[in-house]
């Protein structure tokens, strides 16, 4: 069951909070309820809500969450969810430190919720939300039968990932009104390529039987893009199956769910360097300025490093996130930016470029309003922050029994970050044709921005979409340099092939 905070964390809990505004951390209503080991360990298998439809996977990852805990593996000292009013769990064994560290931990993740723009399309009150998916599901469990929902749900969760993070930031136009405009004939007319040319050469440089080719070619490739369905390559696929695919009510409303919780989660992925970072540097602040005593920093010191360690060749998102915030805070103070600090490349001078500009604290307030992690990569990570921080690409090397640097090149050690960020590391996958060949295929199509497709868990994805589109699926995919079609079949299985000119052309031949 679920506690109220004691009257003296209530006492802190108002002090941190009124500190953390003072500051400029501007945030939702915080509800704050303590929980004990196992009770954290079900919300957070939950995905942090106490209630979630059923599923086997929830029990699997609290089983994981349990067994981390018992061998002393790891803990969770915190747990806070996206929502107005945002909840937070406070473990009840942990130290009056830790509660402070965490309440003040909390408020910095809820200025980053409320603010930061890719939050800004997210349901606030899905808490609600998802005690109605529980309830929708529980109902279509009743009607359907236990197993066949949970089978159902084990597909459509395969596919939770086809969606499209940006869509919510898509303006959605109303359909234009018909206007007179050029047919197609006119269009294909424009398109035709006529060199200019003399009158009497009019007939060598521009000959009329090729013109006349040209033109059929441009009038059925405009045919072909009119009856192109969809109209263009779409990357939200699971939407794409829920408008079209031959699905029964309740497939329908439980694909929605999923998609509907995919698009909750999204931002999450998106921001986890960012998010963690802030509130890490904001939970350090509060207490080693305001709020730490002196009995309590060596529980406070221990504790905080255990959260910022690392290893070479592991991402801890924590440490990365509040070291590139400290480091933007440090260059805009000292005004290591624009173009005359860019310019100087005398070593010495720039480690001692301070102009007293002033304008860190600002910065990363803003920052932490319109990034996300590849952006926040992208723009702030530099050679001399790779080199403090030690970011380089390692592998174990037998012979010393040590773990080794094999590359400190910056370009590809922060290229290598970004596509590991890239859409979560996951490969790009849009529906090009739903009607592929004039059959009612349906056929995807790979566009390849440095992360390949893992082809174990295409082929499985492959077979799912086909039952829930009915009808055979292709997958176009470059592997190794070359482009491969993975196909279903009707016995359940994936072939593959190399696309070659004699397989029929989807309807959009320009996601590569």
């Amino acid at each position: 069951m679920l506690q109220s905070l004691p009257a003296e964390l209530g006492e802190y809990r108002a002090e941190i909070e009124e500190q953390a505004r003072a500051e400029g951390l501007d945030f939702f209503e915080t509800i704050f309820e303590m929980v004990d080991f196992d009770q954290i360990n079900q919300i957070a298998a939950y995905g942090g809500f106490p209630q979630r439809y059923p599923h086997w996977r929830f029990g699997m990852e609290y089983e994981r969450l349990r067994k981390q805990q018992t061998y002393g593996l790891g803990r969770i000292y915190e747990m806070v969810i996206n929502s107005d009013p945002c909840y937070a769990y406070l473990l009840s064994d942990n130290a009056l430190v830790d509660h402070k560290t965490v309440m003040a931990h909390v408020y910095a993740h809820g200025d980053f919720f409320k603010n930061n723009v890719w939050f800004s399309r997210s349901n606030r009150k899905m808490m609600d939300g998802m005690a109605n998916h529980a309830t929708r599901v529980w109902r279509h469990i009743e009607r359907e039968g236990f197993a066949t929902v949970e089978k159902f749900l084990d597909v459509c969760l395969s596919l939770e990932n086809l969606i499209d993070p940006h869509a919510p930031f898509v303006k959605r136009q109303s359909p234009p009104s018909r206007q007179k405009g050029p047919t197609a004939r006119e269009q294909a007319e424009q398109r035709v390529v006529r060199y200019p040319s003399k009158p009497y050469m009019e007939r060598y440089i521009n000959p009329p039987e090729q013109l006349v080719a040209e033109r059929e070619r441009e009038l059925e490739e405009l045919e072909k893009k009119r009856q192109a369905f969809p109209a263009a390559p779409e990357r939200d696929v699971l939407l794409f199956l829920l408008r079209h695919a031959p699905l029964e009510d309740w497939q329908a409303d439980i694909l929605a769910i999923v998609r509907d919780e995919a698009y909750y989660f999204a931002p999450q992925a998106q921001t986890k360097i960012m998010n963690e970072g802030w509130a890490t540097y904001w939970h350090s602040h509060l207490m080693t300025r305001h709020h730490l005593h002196d009995d309590e920093l060596i529980t406070y010191c221990d504790h905080h490093a255990g959260t910022l360690a690392t290893a070479p060749g592991r991402l801890n998102p924590y440490k990365l996130g509040v070291e590139l915030f400290r480091d933007i805070e440090e260059r805009w103070n000292k005004g290591r930016f624009g173009k005359e600090y860019e310019e100087c490349e005398d070593i010495e001078q720039r480690r001692r470029w301070d102009t007293g500009a002033n304008k860190g604290r600002a910065r990363i307030f803003e920052v932490r309003r319109i990034y996300n992690d590849v952006t926040f990569i992208d723009e702030f990570l530099t050679p001399e922050f790779v080199e403090r921080q030690a970011l380089y690409q390692y592998r174990f090397d037998p012979g010393t029994n040590r773990v080794i640097a094999v590359n400190r090149d910056f370009p590809q050690i922060k290229q290598r970050l970004l596509f590991m960020l890239t859409n979560h590391g996951e490969p790009y996958i849009y529906v090009v044709d739903g009607n592929y060949a004039n059959r009612g295929e349906l056929y995807l199509a790979h566009k390849h921005l440095g992360v390949d497709v893992d082809i174990k868990y295409a082929k499985e994805c492959l077979l799912n979409l086909q039952r829930l589109w009915k009808r055979p699926v292709h997958l176009q995919a470059r592997i190794d340099d070359d482009t491969m079609l993975f196909s279903t079949t009707a016995e359940n299985t994936v072939k593959q092939q190399k696309t070659s000119e004699e397989l029929p052309k989807p309807a959009h031949t320009n996601i590569q």
